[in-house]
């Protein structure tokens, strides 16, 4: 039996570093937003091999993306385009039906990426090396080293064995200007037989209760969300009062 799970490792870069995951991660934006207008202009193209014959050489020669997130890049903004081909379809059978009055608007302009992200693939963007993770960039491949989870680290640097490496994606948080590399591991866990199974829990979520857990022999717990409510509305308060005051150190508290 197979689980895929997705390691979020927090990557400590020098400065010199740091600018060249800038410099790539901003030229895939602008490919990824240059590919959505030619998508858009092309009939807003939803095939990811018909948009990266129209667009992978431009990508090489404009803004210097490797030949792997070259093909990233048609590949992302063609899935993005069917998503919304879907959501036009659904909204005409929709208003055919008289379940809406509003046309949807997503395909009237080209969609526009904003965030700082790189999709990678295994072993041709990045892989894992002694003590750090191998990334590319526009200049050539930097070692950097990384933090994270520890079961997931462990898995990472132990378990190459059981752990199948998929795609990659960096991501750059803005609000603590921090670059995170996001891993996608696929495991092989051990089937459950069903023979083996004694005990079936069943959990409702909510906010005056976090969980109601009940099972078939009627065995139910309550577990109060009242102190962790309380927590959250002190929060909430304070946020609120920092961010009218719009001050430095209130902006510095915000962050922190």
């Amino acid at each position: 039996m197979k689980q895929v799970i997705t390691a979020k490792l927090k990557l400590h870069l020098s400065s010199e570093q740091k600018e060249l995951l800038r410099e790539v991660s901003l030229a895939y934006r602008d490919a990824l937003n240059y590919s959505s207008e030619i998508a858009f202009t092309n009939g807003k193209v939803s095939s990811s091999n018909k948009l990266q014959k129209l667009v992978y050489q431009d990508i090489r020669t404009k803004f210097g993306l490797p030949s792997q997130m070259s093909c990233n890049v048609p590949r992302q903004v063609a899935a993005t385009y069917k998503g919304l081909w879907t959501k036009v379809k659904q909204n005409a059978n929709h208003l055919q039906l008289g379940q809406t009055k509003k046309r949807y608007q997503g395909l009237d302009k080209p969609p526009k990426y904003a965030s700082r992200t790189c999709n990678l693939n295994y072993k041709r963007d990045y892989s894992f090396v002694k003590q750090g993770v191998s990334l590319i960039t526009l200049q050539g491949r930097i070692k950097v080293p990384y933090s994270g989870y520890n079961k997931h680290i462990k898995l990472i640097t132990s378990g190459k064995n059981t752990v199948k490496f998929g795609g990659a994606k960096i991501y750059y948080a803005r609000s603590t200007r921090t670059y995170y590399l996001l891993v996608s591991l696929e495991l092989e866990i051990p089937n459950i037989e069903p023979d083996a199974i004694n005990r079936v829990v069943g959990v409702d979520v909510g906010q005056r209760y976090h969980a109601v857990t009940t099972d078939i022999r009627n065995q139910t717990h309550f577990y109060s969300g009242k102190q962790c409510n309380h927590k959250a509305t002190c929060y909430q308060k304070a946020r609120k009062s920092l961010q009218q005051k719009g001050t430095r150190s209130a902006k510095r508290r915000l962050v922190s």
